[in-house]
């Protein structure tokens, strides 16, 4: 397959009406230490209660943190607590590895995304955050790509029939690069699929200008609060304005996520940062 160049156009953007608007949430990732553990310090319902104190309009409810099994009882339990709060579900995450060789490895990863695709239309959420996977050993890269593209597209042709979408995020491996999202933009065949923006994955001396190419494709964007370099040794505070005027010039529509990894509490830095965010990207 030919390497897409900076230039090189792919897919025509998301259609939107030129008017862009946000609206906030915040992933359940940003709680995965209180969330986690022999005995968690919180649970998803008191993770809600946060994200309505926060004034948030959404909550990004992250598949990891979820009781194993989880019940159809209990997605309506959060949906409704959010639904008393004014919250949205904005979406929920999935671990998922499309890089498998046919075979009982590749089945399982289908099969969880597609159980997820069922809870998520439960909890009313409209997308999933996805990733591609990992190139296996012995698999060549062109056979890697067509692999992770079948498992994509055969997992949005489910989740179109529940209502969900799917979003691919730039997140290492064949997507570390934004010639390699690109590439997945181009040949994934769905309109159940798009792009999730996480503006902390591309590890390059300005990835803004990454970060502009996907822009016109996200359903879903995550937002870091730093930057890294190629070494990813040194971090930078991410540049709020910019990268809200980079979605004001995709159009972008939608949610705004913080996915906040750094030190800290993140009950006391979330609330900090999104108030910044918000201010930036007003």
């Amino acid at each position: 397959m030919q390497r897409l160049t900076q230039h090189a156009p792919a897919i025509s953007p998301i259609e939107r009406n030129g008017i862009p608007k946000f609206k906030f949430s915040l992933a359940a990732y940003s709680y995965r230490n209180l969330l986690t553990g022999n005995s968690p310090e919180l649970t998803l319902s008191d993770f809600i209660v946060d994200c309505a104190n926060m004034g948030l309009e959404g909550t990004e409810l992250t598949s990891y943190y979820f009781p194993v099994p989880t019940s159809n009882s209990y997605l309506r339990e959060l949906k409704h607590q959010c639904f008393q709060f004014g919250l949205g579900v904005s979406g929920t995450a999935v671990g998922n590895d499309f890089g498998f060789l046919p075979g009982k490895e590749r089945d399982e990863q289908i099969s969880m995304t597609k159980a997820w695709i069922d809870r998520a239309e439960v909890l009313g959420a409209p997308v999933i955050r996805i990733f591609a996977g990992k190139q296996k050993p012995g698999v060549n890269p062109k056979h890697s790509h067509a692999l992770m593209v079948e498992g994509i597209e055969e997992c949005c042709e489910y989740a179109g029939l529940h209502g969900v979408h799917l979003a691919l995020e730039n997140h290492g491996g064949p997507t570390a690069t934004v010639d390699g999202m690109l590439e997945f933009v181009q040949d994934v065949k769905s309109p159940w699929f798009g792009v999730n923006l996480d503006t902390g994955n591309f590890y390059t001396e300005d990835p803004y200008l990454d970060l502009a190419r996907i822009a016109p494709y996200s359903l879903n964007v995550q937002v870091k609060v730093v930057t890294s370099d190629e070494a990813r040794e040194n971090k930078r505070p991410t540049d709020f304005r910019r990268l809200g005027q980079i979605l004001r010039d995709a159009n972008y529509r939608g949610y705004v996520a913080l996915e906040y990894e750094e030190e800290g509490d993140p009950r006391q830095e979330c609330p900090k940062y999104l108030d910044i965010i918000r201010e930036s990207f007003a």
